[in-house]
């Protein structure tokens, strides 16, 4: 078995090949009751992962008359519908019902945050936007019935060219949402008094969700005409919303429930909701249980992935590497609709600096629309397509000048202001980025290994090394502020145990046994006393989605103000009761004393609630200190930054495009960990997930807007072999947070995403070799053998590795192959930027309410 060392917060080595060690409490600041969360006890769920007793939505025992529904899907990407005939249809063996958007008794808009989302497209007056999108749905006796039935439809189409290249979409204006432009200092000023500039651009692909679990929901009618639905689904409230509108009734008479996911990835934060709308539909029309499952094939074509960007930069230098000033336009694929894409655009804008400062800056960010399948929230939100662009540069800027990458990197950190400003206005703070990379620097010894692998490269002809350290620095809280809310609700049993339900959704992530052992170490009780039931909105309303990394900090904090309520009454009524004073109270070691006098917690339940003393309790939380004004493009949107670094060293055949990652060193700052053991499976689940979208997971269209890639035989996710034969896996020891976070403790859910960014650095870094490091290879992503292969062979022809969009038939994004752009080249040749209009007489700097990529109508253009 490969053995992958794995360094808990306190530095105490485990094994994530055998259940991990406890770890040691770190001598940081010491939080309540540390041991009892610093045990790392395991999944509440494990066992019943691995024995298959957890249950998931599908496993529901089928219910008396149960009825199960499928969907119909346009098949084509725009137009509309000349004559659509269901008949057959209706008419075909085991059907119940059918519906379309006639049928839909409420609002047929389910647009998460703006409009542009109809559950069905109404064939009377409705346009297609993508292929798949639904027209109808049918609820049969069983699931085969079902999609039998719905292959009969006969539906006439009036198709129209639909447009599928986000180059295109952004070169035309064609927007779901209106560019937004952030900005600080004089970009265009700094630019033009640059010591040495450099241009370039960088596409970057989208990535499926490829949960275990696909979409499932099943709806069970109730009296009065209310549902309850059990959904796989990050955002319980915003689709109880959803089948409220459907339904067109009050939401108090819609329950949504979920207990667990078989992952989600962002994929069922918005992108649950239709199939929960079927099912209740069918569930109320029919008096019967109805189950909405989507084939995987289904699933693929119809739900959201995370956003292709195409990312364009000009930035300024100093000789010394530092950069003076910078000009970015990003530019994403949203798809048919806005969805989530504002928000996801917007943290790609926070998160183009990376670790670095940026004193001069513009950034402007673009929401493209095409005719494919609306994109949606995705590990890391936006995030990752940012944060790909500074380490671009980071590199070139490197290469230009002929030093290490990591040097480079260094030396553009945040720092002591004024260095410490984003540009968005947030100054830096807690940054532990210094520390972590000269640890890991040194650890993996990086330099010697550096040094080595150049001299190996030397002498190989075909096989070629690559090394790379990066580091992440991510913004933790939702950037809309009224989403940094969370509830929770405990109950006290007379027998001493206790119930706890909360806003946050378990997608294996490990959220509920971290909640679990926050109330256990505030009331000082075993973790086995605390249960965490399913989330409910009849029992948590109004709470946000699981997302943004914020589960536990949010959840956890609600949870913890409801156990000091509960603690806060039972020490009160002890007091009074033993004739002592409350603070003679204390609550520790799975029992309670007072004045010296040992009582269990049974006693304690009982006591109480015989002297009637509530034993319930609501607790809530807001995250403070946050703001962010949008028209400004100023505040401090992040309640803290989760820091971490990567160290990756890959091999690649430069005759085939073939990869291995050999060896990656990854150290994460979770600061006082809840519990290690889970942290660490998600730094190294993260890392491994990154590794694909940056290097297998491509997604492709045709000419006509279908999906290619839409099944495990033509979507290539990471296997097992695909992780390092050493994998080293740390969490950065004595870091407590500096806020005020649950236990202090730090996000770590969505940042080791980004460490993977070290493995596609490492692949140009072996590439380089092959013209002896004097130019950067122009590599997009995914890098996958075909890209590296590209690059492999504009390398020994000698162009200077300059990228194309595509070489003929269609590039990833559906649109038609440019043939190549003919490469930058000698970047320093072309002193004139691709961007907003040019500088000053050459245009003015373009964006503002027009589109930045031409400068059309923009502020300054002419």
């Amino acid at each position: 078995m490969r053995e992958t060392k794995s360094t808990g917060s306190t530095g105490a080595t485990v094994s994530t090949a055998s259940p991990p060690a406890p770890a040691t409490p770190a001598a940081s600041p010491p939080a309540p009751a540390a041991t009892t969360t610093r045990a790392a006890p395991p999944h509440d769920s494990a066992r019943g992962h691995v024995t298959g007793d957890a249950l998931y939505v599908g496993d529901h025992a089928r219910a008396a008359g149960q009825l199960f529904a499928c969907v119909g899907g346009s098949a084509i990407a725009h137009g509309r519908v000349r004559r659509m005939d269901l008949s057959r249809v209706r008419a075909a063996a085991g059907v119940v019902d059918v519906i379309t958007a006639a049928e839909v008794p409420g609002a047929l808009d389910i647009g998460p945050v703006f409009p542009g989302d109809p559950l069905f497209v109404d064939a009377a007056a409705g346009t297609i936007e993508y292929m798949g999108q639904l027209l109808f749905a049918v609820a049969a006796t069983d699931f085969t019935a079902a999609r039998r039935a719905a292959a009969l439809a006969r539906i006439d189409y009036a198709p129209r060219r639909p447009l599928l290249d986000l180059r295109e979409a952004a070169e035309q204006s064609h927007f779901v949402r209106p560019p937004h432009r952030m900005q600080c200092g004089d970009a265009a000023a700094a630019l033009a008094k640059a010591e040495h500039r450099i241009r370039g651009q960088i596409r970057v692909g989208g990535q499926e969700h490829f949960y275990l679990e696909g979409q499932v929901a099943r709806a069970v009618p109730g009296e009065d005409g209310t549902v309850t639905v059990h959904s796989s689904n990050q955002n319980p409230t915003e689709t109880q919303i959803q089948v409220a509108t459907v339904l067109g009734i009050p939401m108090h008479k819609v329950t949504l429930s979920t207990r667990r996911m078989g992952g989600a990835f962002g994929g069922k934060e918005t992108h649950a909701g239709p199939w929960a709308c079927i099912a209740a539909l069918f569930a109320v029309r029919t008096g019967r249980t109805v189950e909405c499952r989507l084939a995987r094939r289904d699933d693929m074509r119809m739900t959201g992935k995370r956003h292709p960007f195409w990312n364009r930069y000009e930035v300024g230098y100093d000789g010394d590497g530092r950069i003076t000033a910078a000009r970015y336009v990003l530019a994403a694929q949203c798809g048919n609709s806005p969805d989530l894409s504002d928000a996801v655009v917007d943290r790609a804008m926070f998160h183009c600096d990376n670790a670095y400062h940026l004193p001069h800056a513009t950034i402007d960010g673009l929401r493209c629309k095409t005719h494919t399948v609306s994109s949606t929230a995705f590990r890391g939100f936006g995030g990752p397509q940012g944060m790909l662009v500074a380490e671009e540069v980071i590199d070139q800027i490197a290469f230009a000048l002929g030093a290490d990458p990591l040097d480079i990197r260094k030396r553009n950190l945040y720092g002591e202001a004024p260095r410490n400003r984003t540009p968005y206005g947030q100054t830096v703070t807690d940054f532990p980025l210094p520390r972590i990379i000269e640890q890991l620097e040194r650890e993996s010894d990086y330099r010697r290994r550096r040094a080595r692998i150049r001299r190996d490269n030397a002498a190989s002809p075909v096989l070629k090394r690559g090394l790379a350290l990066t580091p992440v620095k991510f913004g933790i809280s939702f950037t809309v502020a009224h989403l940094n809310q969370a509830g929770a609700l405990l109950h006290l049993y007379t027998d001493g145990s206790i119930l706890l339900n909360h806003g946050g959704t378990e997608m294996g992530q490990g959220l509920q046994i971290k909640v679990a052992q926050v109330v256990a170490a505030e009331l000082g009780v075993a973790v086995a006393r605390v249960r965490v039931s399913a989330t409910r909105t009849d029992k948590v309303p109004n709470t946000a989605p699981t997302a943004a990394s914020a589960g536990s900090d949010l959840n956890g904090m609600a949870a913890r103000n409801a156990a000091r309520e509960i603690k806060a009454r039972l020490a009160a009524h002890l007091a009074a009761t033993h004739g002592a004073d409350a603070a003679q109270v204390t609550f520790a070691d799975d029992r309670i004393t007072v004045a010296g006098r040992a009582v269990t917690w049974e006693q304690a339940a009982q006591s109480a609630w015989r002297a009637r003393v509530p034993l319930s309790a609501a607790g809530f939380y807001r995250t403070p200190k946050i703001h962010y004004d949008r028209a400004s493009a100023n505040g401090r949107p992040f309640y803290y930054f989760a820091c971490g670094a990567a160290v990756s060293e890959v091999v690649i055949d430069t005759l085939t495009g073939e990869y291995k990652l050999l060896r990656a060193d990854l150290l994460h700052d979770a600061g006082n960990s809840i519990n290690p053991a889970v942290d660490l499976g998600q730094v190294e689940g993260g890392f491994l997930q990154g590794i694909g979208w940056l290097t297998c997971e491509e997604l492709k269209w045709d000419a006509d807007g279908r999906l290619l890639t839409d099944s495990a035989a033509t979507y290539k996710i990471p296997a097992v072999s695909d992780a390092p034969a050493e994998f080293n896996a740390q969490l950065l020891a004595d870091s407590p947070n500096a806020e005020d976070t649950i236990l202090r403790s730090k996000a770590v859910g969505e940042p080791p995403l980004m460490l993977a960014i070290s493995v596609w650095c490492a692949i140009r870094d072996a590439l380089a070799s092959l013209a002896d490091y004097r130019v950067c290879p122009r590599l997009n992503a995914p890098a996958t053998p075909e890209e590296i292969l590209r690059v492999a062979e504009e390398l020994r022809g000698g162009d200077g590795g300059g990228g194309g969009d595509g070489g003929g038939g269609r590039d990833e994004n559906g649109g038609p192959g440019r043939g190549g752009d003919g490469g930058d080249g000698d970047i320093s040749r072309h002193p004139r930027s691709p961007l907003s209009g040019g500088d000053g007489d050459d245009g003015g700097d373009g964006g503002g309410t027009g589109n930045p990529v031409r400068g059309k109508t923009g502020e300054g253009a002419p």
